[in-house]
């Protein structure tokens, strides 16, 4: 079984020396917007195509990483310091003569393929001149783009050492998304004998039609004639589509065609001539939830060999196992993964009901509530605190259920999340607050409650430390229960209008306003 152990890239879009190690079946790809999720399947994928022309049609000045252009501008622009870019897909295997070579940034022998992208030497004199100018641009147009193995053998993508297909749902209903995902699915199920004769096939039948079928018409207009196009554009691979129930793959809405291509990709490679690698670009786009629970069980019971998958959901990421989540951080080349979370911990983000575990694990600063009375009202406490928008602060608020804390909080401890766990003492404050956490607090993740038994939730403190405008709220209509029974039996709605028409005038809880001072140190 061959797979990629893992991807080095030097100075590819915003990675200037980045590594990047797999595990050898599922790979979920998370981060930010611009942290670069992306590029690294577009990165695996150039490597693997062996095709210059798909690298030069995303165009070399936008792969090139932007710092280390500006860098060299700004220097002094010798020709023998020119930047190069660089990837690599270091594989698991080491046996293949045609793959296996010290020609790799390690320089230690490998199984391995190679893209470079550099200055081409035979005009190493005219870049001299045009470095020299000065209105200098960089010249992008004078570098080429080579593939090797890490032997030293040139490569295409006919050499096919392992058979991939791409699915980019962003793009998922422009023509030239369509056409390499069909030219994906074709090529992986035909050998290249096959190829060569169906393209010879198909252009006889275009001749045949334009001898036969045309001929009629064009003894009519004299010296002119019409024909079918032979040019490069006009190729089997682009005339060809995948069809259901007589529909094009194209003519199909996109939530449609996503969830197609993919069921495509997925139950193809469970035939003889199956996919190694699969790619997929946040699948969940344009899908409803139920038809991304049944992505998510296609997913699972994929054979492909090693799958790639960037996501911005939180289900599909909980649901495909943290576990085999990379991290990728958008502020530097930092690559963080959760390989080490509890199989007790993962198991339960797998099946417990959606959540925000990704809001959790791509932040630095997060307060964690129990309930939805807390949630609606600590933006509000937060300002009256900080006397500063929780927008701006960096610091998110989570609201997660009182049993998942240690869930959340297994989590922020691999990641180095500070995280301030705001909950009530249940009328225990010692044993629920403090014995309970003790192999989960540490630097940056603390527990913080009202240490009074007698306040056994946040509803009873608010009520205690802000009566009079608790009562002058929900005294009216009483005829049964007290204020702070109202308030313990509709939590969510006296939070509301507690917020609605008395938030400037509350009193923070102390154990909330601790919190709050803590988690912006």
């Amino acid at each position: 079984m061959r797979y990629i152990e893992k991807l080095k890239m030097i100075n590819f879009k915003r990675f200037t020396n980045t590594e990047v190690k797999f595990k050898n079946d599922m790979n979920l790809i998370i981060g930010d917007n611009e942290a670069g999720k992306s590029s690294i399947l577009e990165a695996i994928d150039f490597v693997l195509s062996g095709n210059k022309i798909k690298v030069e049609n995303s165009g070399i000045e936008q792969l090139f990483n932007k710092k280390t252009v500006e860098d060299f501008m700004n220097g002094n622009r010798d020709y023998n310091n020119m930047p190069i870019m660089i990837i690599e897909l270091y594989l698991n295997e080491q046996s293949d003569p045609r793959l296996n070579g010290e020609n790799n940034i390690d320089g230690l022998a490998f199984d391995g393929l190679r893209m470079i992208c550099e200055p081409n030497d035979e005009l190493s004199q005219v870049i001299t001149e045009i470095l020299s100018e000065d209105d200098v641009v960089f010249p992008f147009e004078y570098y080429k783009i080579s593939f090797f193995t890490f032997a030293g053998q040139g490569y295409t993508g006919y050499n096919r050492f392992m058979r991939k297909i791409f699915i980019d749902s962003t793009i998922m209903n422009t023509e030239y998304a369509a056409r390499e995902y069909i030219k994906d699915v074709y090529s992986k199920n035909v050998t290249p004998e096959e190829d060569m004769k169906n393209k010879n096939e198909y252009r006889k039948s275009k001749s045949e039609f334009s001898n036969n079928v045309l001929n009629d018409l064009n003894e009519k207009i004299g010296k002119y004639s019409f024909g079918l196009k032979t040019d490069t554009k006009s190729n089997l691979y682009n005339d060809l589509s995948i069809y259901e129930d007589n529909i094009a793959i194209e003519s199909m809405g996109k939530g449609r065609q996503c969830f197609i291509k993919m069921e495509v990709a997925l139950n193809n490679d469970r035939q003889e001539n199956d996919v190694d690698i699969l790619l997929l670009e946040e699948p969940e786009n344009h899908l409803s939830h139920v038809n991304v629970n049944k992505l998510i069980k296609e997913v699972l019971k994929s054979q492909t060999k090693q799958k790639f998958i960037t996501t911005h959901s939180s289900m599909v990421s909980s649901r495909l196992d943290l576990r085999k989540a990379i991290m990728i951080n958008s502020s530097n080349d930092v690559v963080m993964k959760l390989e080490d979370l509890s199989e007790d911990t993962a198991e339960f983000f797998i099946k417990a009901p959606n959540n925000n575990i990704l809001e959790y694990v791509l932040s630095k600063k997060v307060i964690l509530v129990e309930g939805d009375a807390e949630y609606i009202l600590m933006e509000a406490l937060f300002e009256k605190v900080t006397g500063e928008e929780l927008s701006k602060s960096g610091i998110h608020i989570i609201s997660v259920g009182g049993t998942s804390f240690k869930r959340y909080m297994d989590i922020g401890k691999l990641l180095n999340i500070k995280t301030a766990v705001i909950r009530d003492n249940d009328g225990d404050y010692q044993n629920n607050c403090i014995d309970n956490y003790t192999d989960y607090v540490i630097d940056h993740i603390k527990v913080f409650a009202d240490q009074d038994n007698g306040k056994n939730t946040f509803e009873v403190c608010m009520y205690n430390i802000n009566q009079d405008i608790c009562e002058g709220l929900f005294l009216e209509g009483r005829k049964t229960l007290t204020v702070q029974e109202y308030m313990l039996k509709n939590k969510a709605d006296a939070a509301f209008e507690l917020l609605d028409k008395k938030s400037n005038d509350l009193v923070v809880p102390t154990y909330i306003k601790e919190a709050i001072e803590w988690i912006r140190e």
